[in-house]
């Protein structure tokens, strides 16, 4: 009979840290001591693209000032995950101890289910600024161009510089708009991506299915062109760019999404790309292993169900509202402002800019400043709507 007993995992285990060492620990050779405290750290080397690479600033935190601010610098959602979401998330916990599907087998089935497409066509990672990452190291070599409208998003050039990749910005219009023309000249022979984010962020503008089909007309079928959708759901439904048939139509389309926005789950980490099976495959090989966490798959899976779903249609319904609200107010007050179709509305203020955000910080109110360019506020709870309002006023009658 044997006298071994079973392994209990529930039973505390002694921790090997907390016994008492048999034998003293050795120790550190006095060369390697020596080699490591001696060399200079300055003697590392670093690529040398990054000496001219932008830093990601991230949207203000509210300062710790015991003011009471709201943070709108981050266009983040003001509402928590759906409750059915949220318990997805926390369930998948219990499985934290293990490696998540890699695959995502079950996310990316119910995505294609979702767009109509095979699962093959679907790429996950962390956010789908991590899926635009991915295309670049898929697509750029050392000097390969990717072309993209200015102002947009802030990441844009780093993921492009950061990869060897050469940026080409093409100013946005006056109203803050893509200027199509002028990216389409923009395209060389070195040009391997183009990236269009409608609704554009910070400006707010959306392009137009038939702007999209015209400029794709003047696109070589080699040359990628990723539709970046982050704020899809906050666009006016009437109008919103039909990706799907414009996907279905080009070979070299690839549409961006995120779990970030609308469905609240920045913090979570979780975007997606819809692509031909050949780029999906290439951004599955390029991606990190093991990106999507379990509570992350979890959550996304969640947001697809019914009863989430309608909780999120009805809560995209209200940001649009508010916005429009906020729209008609400021426009009342005399500002002339892009037409924004994302959840947040954007100040052209150029060289103001900062000081127009320091203005509305004082007064309990976090915007996030673009440099000299403007200054973008997220549509958050009414009470932040109804402070930005009056503030914008306030900023009229101060200046």
């Amino acid at each position: 009979m044997s006298t071994a007993s079973a392994f209990d995992p529930s039973a505390p285990q002694p921790d090997p840290a907390a016994q008492p060492p048999s034998a003293p620990a050795s120790t550190t050779p006095a060369s390697t001591t020596s080699a490591s405290t001696t060399l200079p750290a300055e003697r590392i080397r670093v690529r040398a693209a990054l000496d001219s690479l932008p830093a990601y600033v991230a949207g203000k935190q509210a300062p710790d000032d015991g003011v009471r601010r709201f943070k709108i610098s981050s266009n983040e959602s003001p509402f928590p995950p759906v409750e059915t979401v949220r318990e997805a998330a926390v369930a998948a916990l219990g499985e934290a101890h293990r490696y998540p599907d890699a695959a995502a087998q079950a996310l990316r089935e119910a995505l294609g289910a979702e767009h109509g497409v095979e699962p093959s066509r679907i790429a996950l990672s962390t956010g789908s600024v991590a899926v635009t990452g991915d295309l670049v190291r898929a697509l750029v070599d050392q000097g390969d161009e990717v072309v993209y409208a200015w102002r947009s998003f802030e990441a844009y050039p780093i993921l492009v510089g950061s990869h060897g990749g050469t940026p080409v910005q093409v100013p946005v219009t006056a109203r803050g708009e893509h200027d199509l023309e002028a990216m389409a000249k923009a395209i060389t022979e070195r040009t391997r991506l183009v990236l269009l984010c409608t609704p554009n962020n910070p400006t707010g503008p959306s392009l137009s299915t038939a702007d999209v089909e015209e400029f794709l007309t003047r696109v070589p079928e080699h040359v990628v062109v990723a539709i970046d959708e982050a704020y899809r759901e906050f666009h006016d439904p009437a109008t919103v760019l039909d990706s799907a048939g414009i996907l279905a139509r080009h070979g070299n389309v690839v549409l961006l999404r995120t779990f970030s926005k609308l469905q609240g789950l920045a913090g979570l980490r979780i975007g997606y790309a819809i692509a031909h099976p050949r780029l999906a495959r290439a951004l599955s090989q390029v991606t990190l292993p093991f990106g999507a966490s379990r509570p992350a798959q979890a959550a996304a899976l969640a947001t697809l169900q019914p009863e989430a779903r309608a909780v999120l249609d009805r809560r995209a319904a209200w940001i649009r509202t508010e916005r429009d609200r906020v729209a008609a107010a400021l426009a009342e007050q005399g500002w002339d402002l892009p037409v924004t179709q994302g959840n947040f509305i954007y100040f052209p203020l150029g060289e103001q800019s900062q000081d127009f955000a320091a203005f509305a910080d004082a007064r309990g109110l976090v915007l996030r400043a673009y440099g000299a360019d403007g200054v973008r506020a997220t549509i958050a709870e009414p009470e932040a709507s109804d402070l930005l309002i009056d503030i914008a006023a306030a900023w009229r009658e101060h200046s």
